[in-house]
């Protein structure tokens, strides 16, 4: 009985050193970004107009403000924001601070978003097309671009329309192959007739050609299908302060962030989907 008394108190003496250094990892955890002297960001090398190494992109723009906002120095760890990216990145350590993900990913922890957009129909101004949603459009004998995997090839699945479609690989090493150009670039060239892009990607490569391009946003669907998607940065779970903190931040900051997004081309909508004048 004394034994099992012992290996009783032993027990409850390890399971309470457990919790505490649970505690203090997990308070600790929370502190490590609010007290280091750099920002530490996550972000992939080579994906424009989002962000790359030589800092041209929009993100890397905010993120720049969110730093001078905060007195710190920017240090980056590359990783392509594909398969594999949060895992190697910020739940590795190496960083705080992902610079952009949709707040539909259940493997971090989102802070407030900072913008809000949309998918959008892409078409030449000269084809004669004025459409603004799929549903008044004549897509029968059509060419479609649409990246596999993306809410508008289920739309265009849905529609029957699957044998129209020029399919584009979601996933890509940025650095290498870039689906929403080359759907671009087919319009443009007349490849295709309409190509169905994530907002912030159509705007940022149609510049990119000689053919002036309509883009027209996917928020007039009658569908349930989701194409209008906010988003945010990301911290880890435990790290609340920390998420609190940019929040304070990046609601300071909505102004100039806006006007970043602006000079890129983003797509932006407001709190009820719709376009924003911009």
């Amino acid at each position: 009985m004394r034994n099992y008394r012992r290996g009783i108190v032993q027990f409850i003496s390890v399971l309470f050193v457990a919790c505490l250094t649970g505690n203090v990892f997990a308070a600790s955890s929370s502190r490590q970004a609010l007290t280091t002297t750099v920002l530490r960001v996550c972000a992939d090398p080579s994906n424009l107009p989002f962000s790359n190494n030589k800092l041209e992109g929009f993100e890397n723009k905010v993120i720049a403000l969110i730093a001078d906002e905060l007195g710190l120095e920017v240090q980056y760890t590359w990783f392509p924001q594909t398969i594999g990216f949060v895992r190697n990145t910020l739940r590795m350590r190496d960083c705080d601070l992902i610079s952009g993900i949709t707040t539909t990913s259940e493997l971090v922890q989102n802070t407030n978003p900072y913008y809000h957009s949309a998918y959008v129909m892409v078409y030449r101004k000269d084809s004669g097309m004025t459409a603004t949603s799929m549903s008044t459009m004549d897509l029968k004998d059509k060419k479609l671009g649409v990246i596999a995997g993306t809410p508008p090839a289920n739309l265009i699945a849905q529609r029957g329309l699957l044998k129209n479609i020029k399919p584009y690989q979601l996933v890509a090493d940025t650095r290498h192959h870039k689906p929403a150009r080359e759907a671009i670039s087919d319009v443009a060239s007349g490849i295709t007739d309409v190509a169905f892009v994530w907002g912030p990607l159509a705007a940022f490569h149609a510049r990119e050609f000689d053919a002036e391009l309509v883009l027209a946003p996917m928020v007039n669907e009658n569908t349930r299908t989701r194409l209008a998607f906010r988003v945010s940065m990301a911290v880890r779970y435990n790290e609340t302060d920390w998420k609190h903190k940019i929040n304070e931040v990046l609601a300071e900051l909505t102004p100039e962030i806006n006007d970043i997004l602006r000079s890129y081309g983003v797509p932006l909508l407001d709190e009820k989907g719709q376009p924003l004048d911009i």
